[in-house]
């Protein structure tokens, strides 16, 4: 029996009031920064929603071209640019 691995909704948010174009990439999307662009509220929250399936994922927002991390990112990864990545673990 072949078991289906369901995805799971995640939501990702950052605060970028003066902002005018924020995108989420990471390597559930092979970093490409116009496959989820974020939607902004009224105070300044950008929200980009995907469906991923479990796993570890790198990730970072792209705010008005500029590559930015989860402020709110508790683990971050060396990458090979010599900053650092955002890991989202999908249980």
């Amino acid at each position: 029996m072949v078991k289906t691995v369901r995805s799971k909704s995640v939501e990702l948010r950052i605060n970028a009031p003066a902002a005018k174009k924020v995108a989420l990439t990471g390597s559930f999307d092979n970093w490409d920064i116009n496959a989820h662009p974020a939607k902004k509220d009224l105070k300044g929250n950008w929200t980009a929603k995907l469906s991923l399936k479990p796993g570890r994922y790198e990730y970072k927002f792209v705010v008005d071209g500029s590559w930015v991390n989860d402020p709110l990112c508790k683990s971050l990864v060396a990458n090979a640019l010599g900053s650092q990545n955002c890991v989202i673990e999908v249980k």
